[in-house]
């Protein structure tokens, strides 16, 4: 009836829940903020693929957009795909985030087109990528539950992860979106879960259980069938036994209480 009580108190509400993704989102909009008031060549600081300078841009591009319109469209998935990493996978949260900026940048770098990339589309695909994925992986049902939640949400992103016309006439970067994808993939195999993982009540349950040495699973043979012990041998009588053994018929009568 509690099997789920010692997974369950893994998620839990506290201020880092929304004060995180927010502070994620302010400083998109800062970025934002310097490039139309005072740096108007922040773009620069992009991803710029198979180029030395480019490489500067992989821990910072997320936080570069090129107007108003692609900001805000980031911002709110942002927004709620950062909070719902911080509430489902506490344990894992920097892990995912730090590393899955860092290699969703490299590998944008490395089979990008000729042109910046920037912008936190990337990121979102990775997080999606991430917690679809791994709730398919843990099998917890409610993982299951938030990982077809994204697919009702997000489904539609899988047409933006290729080339294609609409793509480019947009000036979408596919190849973030791809590289994205693939890295919230890879980091839910890679990352453990073990928050989540069964508890084990029995023995047997362990997955370095040897029931060759346990008395109760000897009576079985490899196929799983029982195996019927020895009868077990004739003892002959003795005269201690026979002592105690009596042919006479005794007669028990059992008398009511006497009235006084």
């Amino acid at each position: 009836m509690n099997t789920h009580s010692s997974i369950d108190k893994n998620f839990y509400f506290s201020p880092s829940v929304w004060f995180l993704p927010l502070v994620f989102v302010l400083l998109m909009w800062t970025g934002f903020y310097f490039d139309t008031h005072y740096c108007p060549n922040i773009f620069e600081f992009g991803i710029l693929p198979k180029t030395w300078k480019g490489l500067r841009g992989i821990p910072v591009h997320i936080f570069i957009h090129a107007d108003f319109k692609h900001l805000l469209y980031n911002s709110i998935p942002i927004f709620f795909l950062v909070a719902a990493l911080r509430y489902f996978y506490r344990a894992q949260f920097w892990q995912v985030l730090l590393v899955g900026i860092l290699v969703l940048g490299m590998g944008t770098w490395l089979v990008g087109r000729n042109s910046y990339h920037i912008g936190a589309s990337g990121l979102i695909y990775c997080l999606v990528s991430f917690m679809f994925f791994k709730g398919i992986i843990t099998k917890y049902f409610r993982l299951i539950a938030l990982s077809l939640s994204i697919v009702l949400v997000y489904g539609g992103m899988v047409w933006f992860m290729f080339p294609g016309e609409h793509v480019a006439k947009e000036g979408i970067s596919w190849e973030a979106h791809f590289s994205g994808f693939v890295t919230g993939l890879f980091l839910s195999i890679l990352i453990k879960t073990p928050q989540f993982e069964k508890p084990i009540f029995y023995d047997w349950e362990h997955p370095n259980f040897d029931p060759t040495d346990k008395p109760f699973f000897k009576q079985f043979d490899e196929n799983g069938n029982f195996i019927n012990p020895p009868k077990p041998e004739s003892i002959e009588e003795t005269e201690v036994d026979s002592y105690f053994k009596s042919s006479i018929k005794v007669i028990y009568e059992f008398l009511g209480k006497r009235e006084k």
